[in-house]
C-alpha cells in the first residue's frame, strides 16, 4: 500500500492533475466526504487528509509514504529539527499553489522607520522560524507572537505592529486596510517522501515521482 498525505483546499485541488498523470484518481470528494482516508482507482494507493502543517510530520514518521506540502511548511518543519535533521526526501518542486511569504502592516504604520537598525517590533505569525531569521538578518529585534489564523486582526487590534503571512492575491490584506511592505520569499508546493519508504517501496514510489516530474516539466 502506498499512502499519500494531502491537505484539503488549494494543494489538494492542484495535485489532482499530477495524480492523473500518474494514472491515479481519487474516488471521493474531500469536501463532501467525512472520511479522512480516501480510496483511489488504484487499490494499492490511498490518500490521507491531514492538516497542512502536519503533512511533513506524517511523512517523516511513516504515517504516509509521500505527501505534498508548501515550502513554507517544510521550512518551519526543518527548523524544528535543528540539530536532529529531518528524515525527508524532497525530490520535486511541483510548482503548484504558488504564493509568497510577506510582511504586512496597517496602511498608516511607518514600517521603514520601525525597522531601522536596533529597533524592536512586535510581529504576529505562524511562521516563527522564517520571521525570526528574516528580521535577524536585518538587525531588527522582534517579539514574535504565534497565531494560527485571522492574522490580519493582529495589527488592527494592536496585538502586533506587523504580520508575516502567506499572500496570494493580496485582496485579503486590502480588505482589512493592510499593506504588503516586504516580500520574504516565494513559495510553491513540494513533493516529500519518507526515506524508509523510498527504499522499501522504491519501484511504485519512483513511478509516481517520475510521473509527477513529467507533468511538472513536460518533455
Amino acid at each position: 500500500m502506498i499512502t499519500l498525505a494531502l491537505s484539503k483546499g488549494r494543494i489538494f485541488d492542484e495535485t489532482l492533475p499530477l495524480l492523473a498523470a500518474a494514472g491515479i484518481e481519487v474516488l471521493e470528494d474531500p469536501e463532501k466526504s467525512r472520511k479522512l482516508i480516501l480510496p483511489t482507482n488504484r487499490p494499492e494507493v490511498r490518500v490521507v487528509l491531514v492538516r497542512a502543517s502536519d503533512v511533513p510530520t506524517y511523512v517523516e514518521y511513516g504515517g504516509a509514504d509521500l505527501g505534498v506540502t508548501g515550502f513554507d511548511t517544510l521550512i518551519e518543519h526543518n527548523m524544528d529539527h535543528a540539530g536532529g535533521g529531518s528524515r525527508l526526501y524532497q525530490p520535486l518542486d511541483l510548482q503548484i499553489a504558488r504564493c509568497r511569504v510577506s510582511v504586512a502592516v496597517r496602511a498608516d504604520f511607518d514600517y521603514a522607520q520601525a525597522v531601522r537598525q536596533g529597533a524592536r517590533l512586535k510581529v504576529a505569525t505562524k511562521y516563527v522560524g522564517i520571521a525570526r531569521e528574516f528580521f535577524a538578518a536585518k538587525g531588527v529585534h522582534v517579539d514574535l507572537i504565534k497565531l494560527y489564523g485571522s492574522m490580519e486582526l493582529a495589527p488592527l487590534t494592536g496585538l502586533a505592529d506587523a504580520i508575516v503571512d502567506l499572500v496570494s492575491t493580496g485582496n485579503t490584506l486590502k480588505a482589512n486596510q493592510l499593506v504588503e511592505v516586504e516580500r520574504i520569499m516565494d513559495i510553491s508546493s513540494r513533493l516529500v517522501v519518507n526515506q524508509a519508504a523510498m527504499k522499501l517501496k522504491r519501484e511504485p514510489i519512483r513511478r509516481i515521482v517520475d510521473a509527477f516530474a513529467s507533468a511538472v516539466r513536460p518533455a
